[in-house]
């Protein structure tokens, strides 16, 4: 627990600057407006979660069935992210780290990794090179982005947490024009999938292609992708993103994937591969009231999502294991169930159609620096679901509480009625520097 300790030492010894901060008169300094070549900054955060656990649930048999808990699991998480530029001339570096820490029944872990490490060269206002580890955030939707080929996937639940890049080359190239064709860009990207790097992507030894073409066509966004090179099968993608009036906003995105396989269990839990081509999409809207209440609302479908009896043979295949390691000791069905589980069928959303719901209020009541929320998503398939409501306070300076419960519901053999919790508890205390 030391790094525990250090967190809210941390915390301790900015809290009370940070609170005498937030009462003292504003001054303007015009040496703050000028741009320094260099940037530093971070973030910092603890998280305790409390877990409701479900001793029902094929995932929690599949977690402790060697390791029994009892109703409720705690956990603390904490996340350290620094950040840093330097501009010079035509050339720029920027970093980030991020390290996660995590103190839970099963011990304590450190994972410290760059999320982003890479360099540009500016020759020109519309020409930018990149070379490095980056995050390239194609999409224009909020939970779901099956366009984002050379990203990884966001959680839903989190859909504004920042990701880890990859390793690429990349270009940005980018012309104004006078006419409804406002703004073109070109986007090529050279994505190398070999051992130690990127070799979780897909097939190792392939050096991958991708691009994005980007069109602010008649004041609509529009973005063309693909990425080809046999890492993984090839796909194609476009999105797009207009403003119907000030304050609501329509959004899609559409990926066509060719020659895709997953592997698939049987009745009888034995596995077969299914291949051929997918689609996969997301449509939906954001609103923003005169009261500053925000509304989005998706509908996500994912083509290489399984079934509902496609789960229910992966669940029941859990069971199975789960009653012979009770009765025999021998875990190795559990095993192989867990090796799927890392794979497709533990993502957070491994099926096929999904609604996606939340509201945010600024300020309501006039109570300042408060936003409430509430998120709701189902799977409109086995219609299971999961509610989280949220409170944010962001009251004092470089400060963030956000307190968070997510409750689920859902039937036996469905997608939120076989997860491990019933429901969530979670803190999070961040700062910014």
């Amino acid at each position: 627990m030391k790094w525990l300790c250090i967190i809210f030492l941390f915390f301790t010894f900015w809290l009370i600057p940070a609170l005498a901060v937030a009462e003292e008169p504003y001054t303007f300094d015009p040496a703050e407006t000028e741009k320094k070549p260099y940037h530093f900054g971070g973030y910092i955060e603890f998280k305790p979660i409390l877990f409701g656990l479900d001793h029902d649930s094929a995932f929690y048999k599949l977690r402790f069935f060697n390791n029994p808990r009892g109703q409720n699991l705690l956990e603390a998480n904490g996340r350290i992210q620094l950040e840093g530029s330097f501009e010079k001339s035509i050339f720029r570096v920027y970093a980030k780290t991020n390290t996660d820490l995590q103190s839970s029944y099963s011990g304590e872990s450190v994972r410290t990794t760059f999320y982003e490490l890479y360099g540009s060269v500016k020759p020109s206002s519309n020409l930018k090179f990149d070379v490095g580890k980056k995050t390239m955030k194609w999409g224009k939707a909020y939970a779901w982005n099956p366009v984002a080929f050379v990203d990884r996937p966001k959680d839903p639940d989190d859909p504004d947490q920042a990701l880890e890049g990859y390793i690429l080359a990349t270009a940005d190239y980018i012309k104004s024009f006078n006419g409804p064709l406002k703004t073109f860009s070109f986007t090529p990207v050279l994505f190398p999938v070999y051992e130690h790097v990127n070799d979780t992507f897909g097939n190792n030894y392939k050096l991958n292609v991708a691009g994005r073409f980007y069109f602010l066509l008649y004041d609509t966004d529009i973005d063309l992708m693909f990425m080809t090179g046999g890492s993984r099968s090839d796909r194609y993608g476009i999105d797009f993103s207009r403003n119907i009036t000030t304050n609501f906003e329509i959004h899609g995105e559409f990926a066509y994937f060719r020659n895709f396989s997953k592997t698939v269990l049987d009745i009888n839990g034995h596995p077969y591969q299914v291949e051929g081509d997918a689609v996969s999409y997301v449509i939906g809207i954001r609103h923003l009231t005169t009261f500053d209440l925000t509304t989005i609302i998706e509908y996500y479908h994912n083509g290489m999502g399984f079934t509902v009896d496609d789960m229910k043979n992966y669940y029941t295949y859990i069971t199975r294991g789960y009653n012979t390691y009770q009765t025999t000791g021998d875990a190795t069905i559990l095993g192989k169930a867990q090796q799927m589980a890392e794979g497709s069928y533990g993502r957070s959303n491994a099926m096929a159609n999904y609604l996606y719901v939340r509201f945010s209020q600024k300020e309501p009541f006039n109570i300042l620096y408060f936003t409430p929320a509430v998120t709701w998503m189902m799977n409109t398939d086995d219609q299971s679901w999961s509610l989280t409501p949220e409170l944010l306070y962001t009251g004092f300076t470089n400060w963030e509480f956000r307190l968070r419960t997510g409750i689920i519901v859902g039937a036996r053999n469905s997608d939120f009625g076989e997860k491990q919790n019933d429901y969530r508890i979670e803190l999070r205390v961040g700062y910014y520097f």
